[in-house]
């Protein structure tokens, strides 16, 4: 938390997606921005009258170490996507952007302090922890982002909300019951679906208490 607090303030880094790093594609292609290769992409191509395939002519094979493995419709989409996922910068920050974010990192050193404070069966925790991450959101949630990347991560912190309703004590007390008699009443009823819904009642209480010391 401290590391991404100086990511943060001192390096401008914007709003800070999960995981930090964005993950490598393998899918993707690495297109040379050479000026010799850029005749390869405009290449004519075959397409199948049954298959509708795209194929590059045999007379039109690059060298092997210019050589994209892709479809040569999706490689200037994949390129693009590469480009802006590198090259983009984030979106700059205001104040209170900039304090709302603060407080979304910092959420989980505030969530342990109370938790060894108040104990784990303690409510204290669990408002708290909601109260700033709701804060954090609603904040956040009129700047005008200009990345792909940081309108993604904001539409995932909005669905990881719904995850307070599994979260000890809210879960021990009212979802519990309500979703194990949800997943029975559809595993007796709904064909098919018991071969999901049993196993996972099985399973429930102990992702929930894995997922409690992980929520952080």
């Amino acid at each position: 938390a401290i590391l991404r607090i100086l990511l943060l303030l001192w390096y401008k880094s914007g709003v800070q997606t999960s995981p930090p790093i964005i993950p490598l594609d393998r899918d993707a292609e690495f297109v040379n921005r050479d000026d010799g290769n850029e005749e390869h992409r405009d290449d004519p191509c075959f397409v199948g009258q049954r298959s509708g395939r795209v194929m590059r002519p045999l007379g039109n094979v690059p060298a092997l170490q210019a050589r994209l493995w892709g479809a040569p419709s999706q490689e200037k989409r994949r390129s693009s996507l590469k480009e802006e996922k590198l090259h983009s910068k984030p979106t700059q920050l205001g104040l209170q952007e900039t304090m709302a974010e603060s407080i979304y990192i910092g959420r989980p050193l505030v969530h342990l302090l109370c938790l060894g404070l108040c104990g784990k069966r303690s409510w204290k925790p669990w408002l708290i922890s909601g109260v700033l991450e709701l804060s954090s959101f609603g904040l956040l949630s009129d700047t005008n982002f200009q990345n792909r990347w940081e309108r993604a991560e904001m539409r995932r912190r909005a669905f990881l909300l719904l995850y307070y309703l599994l979260r000890s004590p809210f879960y021990d007390r009212y979802s519990e019951t309500k979703i194990l008699f949800l997943l029975r009443l559809l595993a007796d009823h709904v064909p098919g679906i018991g071969l999901v819904a049993r196993p996972l009642m099985d399973y429930l209480p102990i992702w929930q208490k894995i997922y409690f010391y992980n929520w952080g």
